[in-house]
């Protein structure tokens, strides 16, 4: 389903990606771990389009999205969570909601008011903040807004980054249990994320990064996979 061959990725003159390969197949968590700096995010947002590659290939269902517009990835139904959620400021929730609409093709009216009250029957708290400006929600609540305008058009992949950080325990865990409903309905998600205990109860494989570089890629479910990722992001 997606295919990352040979990625590099540059901030101007500092090489950031050098040769990263990973691969994730329909209905996968994939988790992505690391230590801070060594490239996850840069890795998620060279898949959304938000950073330009230098070279190597990002091919998702067949298409290459390597070069392609982030509008126009997510277009192809991926949908990209990131760590400072990008709450748009000036919005309600409502209206943030519907905002992320806009990548849906051929919809009726019918079928976009149905979408926004699915996602609050998911998220009844953002129901009850519907007419709330977006940027005043709590951290919690703004991941559940960020969440939700992610997956209201039903990608195929998710790129989630650090969705737990500096949220309460039951905020977090009902995050985990939406990924989970989500990977069970099919649909893909590359995580990075800090809670490894979370992680890898909810992933299927994993690929440490250091320094811009894949170092170990494992099966989550292997408990000699898990203690090599432990000494790799202890060292």
């Amino acid at each position: 389903m997606l295919n990352i061959s040979d990625l590099h990725t540059h901030y101007g003159l500092s090489h950031i990606l050098h040769g990263v390969n990973i691969t994730a197949r329909p209905g996968e968590v994939i988790g992505i771990f690391g230590r801070n700096g060594v490239g996850k995010t840069t890795l998620l947002k060279s898949v959304a389009g938000w950073v330009k590659p230098t070279s190597g290939a990002i091919c998702f269902h067949g298409v290459g999205l390597h070069g392609l517009a982030p509008e126009q990835i997510c277009r192809n139904s991926v949908s990209f969570v990131p760590e400072d959620r990008r709450i748009f400021p000036g919005l309600t929730v409502d209206e943030n909601l519907k905002l992320a609409l806009l990548q849906a093709r051929g919809w009726t009216a019918r079928q976009e008011r149905d979408a926004v009250q699915r996602m609050y029957t998911r998220f009844p708290r953002l129901q009850e903040r519907s007419k709330q400006l977006g940027t005043t929600l709590s951290g919690g609540e703004q991941q559940m807004l960020a969440m939700a305008r992610a997956i209201i058009c039903q990608p195929k992949l998710l790129l989630i980054d650090e969705p737990s950080e500096g949220l309460a325990p039951m905020i977090v865990a009902d995050l985990f249990a939406l990924m989970r409903e989500l990977r069970d309905q099919g649909a893909t998600i590359l995580l990075v994320e800090q809670n490894l205990t979370e992680s890898l109860a909810i992933s299927d494989r994993f690929y440490v990064i250091e320094r811009g570089r894949v170092v170990l890629e494992g099966d989550s479910k292997s408990e000699q996979d898990k203690a090599g990722l432990y000494a790799e992001i202890a060292v």
